[in-house]
């Protein structure tokens, strides 16, 4: 698997109209996209850190994810998952992962936030912390 950065880490909040002036105002970061990815039940914010990525992430739903997550959490947020960049396909990465015995959320690649091709590790896999692989498409 060629990673080559950590593309984003992925903060679950339970609203996003309340944390995003925090990481205006007192971390003095931009937000520069909100998007909602409907499939997924959630609704991100991006910040740019040098190369890496915040996302926050708000669900849009009681059985999404991140809400389970966040009951989960004692009704907090919190990081979520990290993401990484792979060079070599997130469909690669996932075969790769496969054969060494990890256990895979998703089989294949699925659309993103931002466009970008996702897929998830299985936390059980990967020392308790939520992987996503992820690259830009080539369209």
């Amino acid at each position: 698997m060629n990673i080559t950065h950590i593309e984003h880490v992925g903060i679950a909040v339970t609203s996003l109209e309340e944390a995003i002036p925090y990481y205006e105002n007192i971390l003095g970061l931009k937000c520069f996209a909100i998007e909602e990815v409907a499939d997924q039940k959630v609704k991100t914010a991006f910040f740019q850190v040098g190369q890496t990525k915040v996302e926050l992430l708000e669900a849009t739903s009681e059985d999404s994810a991140i809400a389970k997550f966040i009951a989960n959490n004692g009704g907090r947020g919190g990081i979520q998952h990290i993401a990484f960049a792979v060079a070599d396909g997130v469909a690669n990465a996932l075969a790769e992962a496969e054969s060494k015995g990890c256990r895979l959320i998703d089989k294949a690649p699925r659309r993103g936030a931002e466009g970008l091709n996702i897929a998830f590790l299985h936390p059980k896999s990967t020392c308790g912390a939520l992987t996503e692989l992820c690259e830009k498409p080539n369209n």
